[in-house]
């Protein structure tokens, strides 16, 4: 059960690759869209409510997340900061979390390790805890769980394992749908909807974002708790302050931007 009244997040996420943000489509495709903490900056200032940084080939090269450029990216925020990507241990999440990131986010980790997102969340608490889920759709219901930056499917359900990590000690859910990751063509509401009233933690719904009327739209039909965007910020293909506008004219509940 969500609280209504809450106001919904609007979140720019900085996909990394060696130190630099990139963005694709469907998780491949890359191209280079910046510094990462000019453009953290850059969308604090815009009015974005969060930032996650995801060191997206962390996993895949077996190497834990690059700290400098947590660091650095910290270090322009004054805003709530999600750092994911090669956290597969408690030290790896302290160090993360040393270098100034509110939050870390667990995907690979989690499911290979479930009880790490227990032992994260004892030490620092369930807020500090995100547990990322990267779906494709199986059938018009069910969608699997995919590993190691969208590389292996798990044959996990994607609804049994968010209410797993929930009760695991999680915080958050950051729900990708790989299917619609970089399109623009909208967010999958279905997928969303699905996750975000099974569990009673919040739900960040993530990939397809485009026009601003696709966050009212997962909003108000997918349930969401906040929406998460790259490449239209990365780009200037929309503004946090267009999507905000949108949303308030929709009667939905926003921080507005100073």
């Amino acid at each position: 059960m969500h609280c209504e009244t809450l106001a919904k997040r609007i979140i720019a996420c900085l996909d990394v690759n060696a130190g630099r943000v990139v963005k694709g489509i469907q998780f491949e495709r890359i191209c280079d869209a910046g510094d990462p903490a000019e453009l953290a900056a850059a969308h604090s200032a815009a009015g974005a409510d969060e930032i996650v940084l995801l060191d997206i080939t962390a996993t895949a090269e077996s190497r834990n997340t690059l700290l400098d450029t947590v660091r650095r990216t910290a270090q322009q925020l004054f805003i709530p900061f999600t750092v994911g990507g090669g956290i597969r241990s408690l030290d790896d999440a302290a160090a993360v979390l040393d270098c100034g990131a509110d939050k870390v986010a667990m995907n690979s980790a989690a499911i290979a390790d479930p009880e790490l997102i227990t032992r994260v969340a004892e030490r620092y608490g369930s807020q500090a805890v995100v547990v990322a889920i990267d779906a494709r759709q199986c059938t018009p219901t069910t969608w699997e769980v995919y590993v190691w930056g969208g590389r292996k499917p798990t044959g996990r359900d994607a609804r049994e394992w968010a209410l797993e990590a929930e009760r695991l000690g999680a915080g958050e859910i950051l729900l990708t749908s790989m299917d619609r990751d970089g399109t623009r063509a909208g967010f999958d509401c279905p997928l969303t909807r699905t996750i975000a009233t099974s569990v009673r933690i919040p739900v960040i719904a993530s990939g397809g974002a485009g026009e601003p009327h696709h966050f009212v739209e997962v909003f108000e039909d997918g349930a969401a708790d906040a929406a998460l965007a790259a490449s239209v910020f990365h780009f200037g293909l929309k503004s946090v302050e267009a999507i905000k506008r949108a949303l308030r004219d929709a009667g939905i509940p926003v921080r507005l931007t100073c």
